[in-house]
Order: structure tokens, then sequence, then C-alpha cells
């Protein structure tokens, strides 16, 4: 079945799975979409849909394709069957383009963290330990290289706040069109060429069949060994076996990782018992006001709906 027209819908309740509650609180979100003219109530898992009906969901359920219209409240949405959502004609949308701030604001506290040692200083003071740092340990960011991976709206998040720190920015981009604060963006096949002399190289790309295992033995060999891996895409798009490899060779300095292949990260993992790696529980995006960012965004294709416009974010 074709993309069914905006115009052909008419959205009588949004519904709230009971699973945004992964992201935040769901009785708050239900209160930012109130009052835009269309009823919204929280449902659970036993619930039915269909045509009217909006869903605004964390995670996929086989009963949502009934719907009109499904919104992810996250920018990933690989765990939704769009093939099913388009046979059954049912719009699917994300919530890419309201994360830029959050994850730029955590992934510069990631590199200021490492380079200004603070994560060190944490530690000994959990310790009561006066630990000073050897002479050559720290640095600034100012002068130094950082490569970002995926140029959408994670990735330029990070440029501009890298850019105004004074580092220099490039970046690796499917269609190496150039990007405002980036000075040479390459094309996936030189993924290598671009990491070769960064500090840091920052993952913010999808997760897609082309960039699952994307950043693997090869990658950590190309890069300097006191360089950091910042990892705030998805988990799978980096070989973690290959990664816990390098950290134990020294082929890179260290890391900063929000997202894992099997979360939560298991208590076995290597990755926790490395000094030089910060672990966050996929918190990168976090914000005590997601719920508004996320109530306009679906506020604003309500009103597309009713206006017959094209949504925003469409994926299906």
């Amino acid at each position: 079945m074709s993309r069914r027209d905006p115009s052909a819908m008419h959205i009588e309740r949004i519904a709230v799975d009971e699973s945004v509650g992964r992201t935040m609180p769901p009785g708050l979100f239900v209160e930012a979409l109130s009052g835009r003219g269309v009823p919204v109530e929280r449902v659970g898992d036993d619930e039915e849909f269909g045509p009217g009906d909006a869903v605004a969901t964390f995670g996929h359920r086989d009963a949502f394709v009934d719907a009109d219209w499904v919104h992810c409240v996250r920018a990933g949405y690989d765990e939704f069957p769009v093939s099913d959502y388009e046979a059954a004609g049912t719009a699917l949308t994300n919530s890419t383009g309201v994360h830029g701030t959050t994850v730029g604001e955590t992934v510069v506290g990631y590199m200021l963290t490492l380079a200004r040692r603070l994560h060190a200083y944490r530690d000994a003071q959990r310790d009561r330990e006066w630990d000073l740092p050897r002479y050559t340990e720290p640095f600034t960011l100012d002068g130094e290289r950082v490569c970002v991976v995926g140029l959408g709206t994670l990735g330029r998040g990070v440029v501009d706040r890298a850019a105004a720190l004074g580092m220099e920015v490039v970046g690796v981009r499917r269609s190496g069109d150039p990007v405002e604060n980036v000075s040479a963006v390459f094309t996936p096949d030189r993924l290598h060429e671009a990491v070769a002399d960064a500090r840091f190289v920052v993952l913010a790309m999808p997760l897609t069949a082309e960039t699952e295992g994307m950043v693997a033995a090869p990658t950590f060999e190309a890069m300097r060994e006191d360089a950091y891996l910042v990892n705030v895409a998805r988990g799978p798009v980096v070989d973690e076996a290959d990664l816990v490899a390098a950290l134990d060779a020294g082929d890179i300095a260290g890391a900063a990782l929000d997202v894992f292949a099997e979360e939560p990260l298991p208590a076995e993992s290597p990755l926790w018992g490395f000094d030089e790696v910060l672990v966050t529980p996929h918190v990168s995006a976090a914000t005590g006001k997601y719920h508004e960012d996320i109530a306009a965004l679906v506020g604003e294709n309500v009103e597309k709906i009713a206006a017959g416009d094209p949504l925003t974010n469409r994926v299906a």
C-alpha cells in the first residue's frame, strides 16, 4: 500500500503507550499533549487501535499498525518493522531533530572530562586520595581535532559546540556535502583517513545495514594511540569485542560510551573495568524537558494532519 496522505487522516485521539515511561513520565507527557483539540489518554499493552487513532510510543507492538499514525518518541526506530507500517498504510514518524542540544552538550562533557582528567579526580575523591596527574596527562580541547561521524542533528550539535571551544572539526557524511563549522567532510569509504589525525572520534550516525559494525579493528588501528572514541549513536555500530581488544592493547587511549550492543550493559562486560572508559546508561539525550520537546513535535504533526500537509520526520 502507498503512503497514506495526511489529508485522508482524521485523528480522533492520541494514545500514549506506557512504554514512553522509559524516557519521560507518561503523566507529564499526557499533560503536555493536552489542549490541542484531540483527546489524549494513556494506554497499556492490551489496547486495540483503529482508524482515527494516533499512538505515541517508545517501542513497537503489532497492534500499532492498525492505527492511522504512530510516533516513536526517540530518534532510533530500527526496532519498528517499517515494511509492515508501509504495507498497512500506517504513518510512522520519529523524534529526530530534537536531540542536538542535549547530545551535543553531553559529548562536550565527555571530551572535557577526559581531557581535563575529571573522571580520574572523581575516582581519587571516592578513595579519599590526593592524586595528582602526570605532567603530560591533562590537555585542552582548544586546537585538538575531533572527527564527527554522522552529520545529522546529533552530529551538528556536537560540531557547533566543539568548534566554539576552538577544536578543529572534520566529519564523515554519506553525501560528502559540506557542513558549517566542519573543515573537511569525508565519505564513509574514507573513514580511516578521516579518523587518522583526530584526538576524538565521535559516532553520531543512525544504525543501518551499512553502519552496523562500521567501527571495528581496522578503524582502531587507523586511530591515534592517544585518541578517544565517543559513541552516542547506537551500540551495534561498534564491534565491542574489537573495542575491548583495542583498549587492552593500548591502540587507543580510552572511550566514552552511552550506547551498547546489549542494554543494560551486562555486569560481566570488560568495558566496566577500564579507568579510561566512561560508561553512561543511554542518557546522552536526557533532559527534564523531554516531554515538552516531544509533545511539541507531536502537536506539530497533529496540526499538519488537520491541514493535509506532509508529516515532519515521516519514515514510513
